[in-house]
Order: C-alpha cells, then structure tokens, then sequence
C-alpha cells in the first residue's frame, strides 16, 4: 500500500486532496509553475530575466506564479534597497530544490517528445 492510501484525504495547510499527486500537481502543476523553478534551478534571477528567458508568459501570470510559488514555499523573493529603484531577486528555497530531479525527468521527456514527435522552430510569436 503506498503513502497516498493510508486515508481517503491528505490535508496540507487546511487544504484537503484526494491524493498525494494532486497535492504535488497543486504547487508545481499548470502551464508556468515548472518553467519558472527551472529557470531559477542554477541561479537566482531578477524578474526581468524570468521575463526574458520565457517570452511567452504574461507579465501579469508570470507575477502571479511567482506569488503562489512563494506562497508554497517553493521560492524566496530579496528585496534589496528601501526606496525605488529596488533590487528583487528570486532564488528556489531548499523546498524548491527537492524538486529539480522531478525537473530533470520532465526535461528529458520533453526533449525526448520534441525530438520525437515536433520539430525545433525560431520565434513562434
């Protein structure tokens, strides 16, 4: 019997799932979540390079992603300066790092999808 059979619900932070994946799927699933803790896996970033390395995101869902993320502890968010311009940096949390081999297995899926079934294109926009 596995972990996410020992009850009919797993209550995480006064929130009830039906099973350990949709707990996992509720802090990284959607279309941007995995994207962004990719891109910040090596490095801490600045917003605006989270912007330029996924063009496809808007503004307004990459900030609130970010939000959830931190949110879920999955990243940090440093504020540096008091007044205009400030400096913000976000960085995975040690949380956020237990997810990077979770990472490395959809990145080599996907690659292996692109290679597989598509074609690498130049800008789609």
């Amino acid at each position: 019997m596995g972990i996410e059979c020992k009850s009919d619900f797993i209550k995480i932070n006064n929130k009830l799932y039906p099973c350990t994946v949709s707990a996992a799927m509720d802090l990284v699933g959607g279309k941007w979540k995995a994207v962004i803790l990719y891109h910040l896996k090596d490095a801490h970033k600045r917003y605006s390079e989270l912007r330029k390395e996924m063009p496809g995101v808007t503004e307004r869902t990459l900030s609130l992603q970010l939000k959830q993320l931190e949110e879920d502890a999955l990243i940090s968010r440093q504020v540096f300066g008091k007044k205009p311009p400030i400096k913000v940096v976000y960085s995975l949390t040690d949380f956020g790092k237990t997810f990077t081999p979770v990472l490395a297995a959809i990145l080599e899926w996907g690659n292996q999808i692109a290679e597989e079934r598509g074609e690498f294109v130049g800008n789609a926009l």
